[in-house]
């Protein structure tokens, strides 16, 4: 009898637990933000660059990552209080201005995110005509301390574009290229299945040496007919 008592009483305490535990509120705070260069988001491949978000002196010390999407913004649904936000190192296209970012969370909180790429893409112009898709753009060189290896242009059916998730795609290198600051040119035919359909997506990107993440253009819809 002592047993079953022992056992149905354990049995209340877990259901109280489980219950308080499940009544806790989930984060209500929310913080958004950019990465950028002079103030402009930095165009990026969809979830392939993070950031980490610590909170000092919370017993548990885990870290939140927080992924970029392709127009260089993110998010994070947050408990109010002070966070330490972090980069993942050689992780992006681009040089850490700061290496931590102290934040104070309270209801929605915006923050910019300030980075040195090493090239960007500028002057940019896409174009569809009689089946082909035509580029063009200036690189700029930021940062001296890497070399340009190649750029490329992407083109898909939807607008979550980059140089993995495309149907079709065209790369140069920077032998090719030569000197950076002249515009660059780029040209694809589309195949049967992309040039049938009513609009397409393209972009141009930018690859350096020694780093796994591109930069991007913005992404441009590209009306067929």
């Amino acid at each position: 009898m002592k047993i079953q008592s022992f056992i149905f009483g354990f049995f209340l305490l877990a259901l109280c637990m489980a219950c308080e535990k499940d009544n806790y509120a989930p984060p209500a705070s929310q913080l958004r933000g950019s990465v950028v260069y002079n103030n402009q988001p930095i165009g990026l491949r969809s979830g392939g660059v993070q950031l980490e978000l610590w909170q000092p002196g919370f017993a548990l010390n885990r870290k939140i990552p927080v992924y970029i999407d392709q127009d260089g913004s993110f998010s994070a649904a947050l408990f109010d209080g002070t966070y330490k936000l972090t980069f993942v190192s050689g992780n992006g296209p681009w040089i850490v201005s700061q290496d931590t970012i102290l934040l104070d969370v309270k209801g929605d909180t915006q923050v910019s995110v300030p980075v040195k790429p090493f090239f960007i893409p500028k002057e940019e112009k896409i174009s569809v005509q009689n089946g082909k898709v035509s580029a063009a753009m200036t690189i700029e060189r930021i940062d001296n301390s890497r070399t340009l290896q190649n750029v490329g242009l992407y083109v898909g059916t939807t607008a979550i574009l980059d140089n993995i998730n495309n149907k079709q795609r065209t790369e140069v290198t920077a032998a090719t290229i030569g000197q950076t600051g002249g515009p660059v040119s780029l040209e694809v035919t589309l195949p049967a299945s992309l040039s049938s359909r009513d609009y397409i997506f393209a972009r141009l990107g930018i690859r350096v040496s020694g780093v796994n993440e591109m930069i991007f253009s913005p992404v441009v819809k590209l009306e067929l007919k």
